[in-house]
């Protein structure tokens, strides 16, 4: 069975994305959660991962680090789910917007950074996030309305991508970011599935608290 190491489901966007395509596609795993910044947190989490950094992935003998890596492998060794396409242009498609995401959108990374327990509306807007946030519209609109009739993921069948995009619904959530449809349905689409209500309704009841990803002009908590 696979080991998953993550840090804490309230603020961990990288943890998230392996999570939520193990969950969602109903593959077994062990979950290991070390929280970020708590004691001796940086030692705990070299006993897996080389990096010092988290999501790792422990599959026997193999130890595979970077979500994007991780998603890769699990889509390969779960080939019969299909996590990445058949088709080759598709499957492309799927890889090259799921390096988009993990390589780029520094902007919104750092306005507005994942707290799912939080509400802050209109927080972050700045010119550079908002570069990003149409950057990623594009994307989800241009997917859903050429896969639309496939099924309700952004390529119609759950993908690699929707783990890589999963962490930003959350934030889209968080701050109020209002979308055309059909992202805004994709978006609802991804918070109401059952992984992703599993990982809101365990990071609520966190007691884990990271100042430095707290602001300070919250308008409602969850």
């Amino acid at each position: 069975m696979f080991k998953l190491i993550i840090g804490n489901k309230n603020y961990s966007s990288w943890s998230l994305r392996p999570w939520f395509l193990l969950r969602q596609a109903d593959i077994p795993f062990e979950e290991v959660l070390i929280p970020l910044y708590e004691q001796e947190w940086k030692a705990h989490i070299h006993k897996y991962s080389p990096t010092g950094k988290l999501p790792c992935l422990i599959d026997g003998k193999v130890v595979v680090w970077d979500s994007l890596a991780i998603c890769e492998y699990i889509a390969e060794v779960f080939s019969g789910c299909y996590l990445l396409p058949r088709d080759a242009a598709v499957r492309a498609e799927v890889r090259a917007v799921s390096a988009e995401m993990h390589a780029g959108f520094a902007s919104l990374r750092k306005t507005m950074p994942m707290n799912v327990r939080k509400r802050y509306p209109g927080h972050g807007r700045t010119a550079e996030t908002m570069a990003d946030i149409e950057r990623i519209v594009e994307i989800w609109q241009s997917c859903r309305q050429r896969f639309a009739d496939k099924g309700p993921f952004l390529f119609g069948e759950l993908t690699l991508a929707d783990a890589m995009f999963a962490p930003v619904c959350t934030r889209f959530l968080t701050y109020g970011v209002e979308l055309p449809e059909p992202a805004r349905s994709y978006m609802h689409f991804i918070l109401n599935t059952p992984a992703m209500q599993i990982w809101y309704r365990e990071a609520l009841t966190e007691p884990y608290i990271i100042p430095s990803s707290e602001l300070d002009d919250e308008v409602e908590a969850v």
